[in-house]
């Protein structure tokens, strides 16, 4: 079964990065289409005319940041179950914390490849396990 992914991110060069790196995870997940928004409200828009199955979301972007974008979504009947993990600078341990409590997935950044497919592996077994 092929993922579409949404990254949601408002610098363009970090952007690329997510688009890449996406592409390059290739353990049992394959990559259908790659949808990008510059904040959470053109995420927002991106989730009503597309399925999405996997979300990377920057906190901190301007119009409406990311877990702004992050609780509406949960808060919406056909979305509440979309996993997404948490692309950011954020050191915070405390909001880290509260990140990961609600089952999100979190990387910093700057961050390696590597750590990023290995988070995308991980959060989408754990979806597929539940949906099981």
């Amino acid at each position: 079964m092929k993922i579409n992914v949404l990254i949601v991110e408002d610098d363009a060069a970090m952007r690329v990065v997510l688009r890449s790196t996406v592409l390059s995870v290739d353990d049992g997940i394959e990559i259908g289409e790659i949808y990008e928004a510059e904040n959470g409200r053109e995420g927002l828009d991106v989730l009503e005319n597309e399925k999405i199955d996997l979300m990377l979301v920057d906190i901190y972007m301007p119009i409406m940041d990311g877990m702004e974008m992050l609780e509406y979504t949960y808060d919406h009947p056909e979305w509440k179950d979309i996993p997404a993990i948490v692309v950011s600078t954020e050191n915070d341990e405390d909001r880290i914390d509260a990140i990961m409590r609600k089952g999100l997935g979190f990387v910093h950044k700057p961050l390696t490849h590597v750590l990023l497919k290995d988070k995308v592996k991980a959060i989408m077994e754990k979806h597929q396990a539940k949906s099981e």
